[in-house]
């Protein structure tokens, strides 16, 4: 078992290694090939074979999905017509750790002739296709994890560091936010924390109901009923949110109250005077982060117009129904 655990160990070590090397001195031609990118007018293609052919897709993957379109384009199906995606106006981007595929060299004279830039990402300083290429992003490594030194394992994670860094230095550039991410990223957890705003998630009843600061025991009890959400809220004359009235302040409230005097009670009694509360237009996922990440978690938030006049009540079961 330890033997096994070493190989784990060292294996992530040649890794972590290679990264960290790579991350001390970023390889010559890195910040003229993000030029290039930010230069395309159409798409990226990128292509590869092998292992070096799913990093190609990765990065595809992974520009499409931070603002730069960009497809995966197999070189033997190119070689057959595939490569008519290609034009002008595009990007390449090719893999190969040797830099001598020969299926990729043979894409090169048609896609130059039609003005494609060209850039390499290979892992030897001198190669066939770095001759050919504008600019060529060498990403060495002094080893594979593989045993034998055949199978590609520490080079490929360079590869893809090496990509996302490419990816990411891209984005930076493009200045592309959150907002932006989020219009890729409809769907899921991700898409709805981005997307999901807190006045989608407000029960209507909530909008409708509420008191002011006289207003008696009885009335508190019937209008926190009449919602099913545990609370209501107290407002001024203005709409503005004075207080909170939840179950547990009602408890709290008959608990230090003498049976006699309980009728006797108001709304200003009983709430919670200026609770924390939110905006109609702020993130689902802020109100989430508001409710839970306190040192006492609270399960409903007040929330608020631009103007600051009340507009319903969220509540953490609705968030977390919503899938945040």
């Amino acid at each position: 078992m330890n033997e096994i655990i070493n190989k784990a160990r060292s294996t992530l070590k040649l890794a972590s290694d290679s990264l960290n090397k790579m991350s001390i001195k970023i390889p010559d031609d890195f910040e003229y090939s993000v030029n290039i990118l930010l230069g395309c007018r159409r798409l990226v293609v990128t292509t590869g074979v092998g292992k070096s052919g799913f990093i190609a897709q990765k990065m595809a993957a992974t520009l499409t999905s931070t603002g730069t379109p960009a497809i995966f384009l197999d070189p033997m199906n190119a070689l057959h017509g595939d490569l008519g995606i290609v034009s002008k106006d595009d990007v390449l981007i090719c893999y190969s750790y040797s830099g001598e595929a020969s299926e990729i060299l043979a894409l090169i004279p048609t896609v130059k002739k039609r003005g494609v830039s060209v850039i390499s990402i290979v892992g030897r300083d001198v190669s066939s296709l770095s001759d050919v290429s504008d600019a060529t992003i060498v990403a060495p490594i002094e080893q594979e994890a593989c045993p034998l030194n055949l199978a590609p394992t520490t080079s490929t994670v360079v590869a893809m560091g090496i990509s996302d860094a490419l990816a990411v230095a891209l984005m930076s550039e493009k200045q592309y936010k959150a907002e932006d991410f989020a219009l890729n990223h409809p769907a899921g957890s991700l898409g709805r924390r981005l997307t999901l705003k807190v006045s989608e998630l407000i029960l209507e009843e909530t909008r409708l109901v509420f008191l002011k600061e006289n207003s008696s025991f009885k009335d508190v009890i019937c209008s926190i009923s009449s919602t099913g959400v545990g609370a209501i809220c107290i407002v001024d004359d203005a709409m503005k949110v004075n207080g909170l009235i939840t179950d547990g302040d009602i408890r709290r409230a008959v608990e230090s109250c003498e049976g006699a005097k309980l009728v006797d009670l108001t709304a200003v009694d009983m709430m919670t005077v200026n609770p924390i509360s939110i905006s109609l237009d702020s993130m689902a996922v802020d109100a989430l982060n508001l409710m839970e990440q306190r040192s006492s978690q609270i399960s409903v938030l007040p929330v608020v117009s631009k103007e600051g006049t009340y507009g319903g009540i969220i509540r953490l079961h609705d968030l977390i129904k919503a899938g945040l």
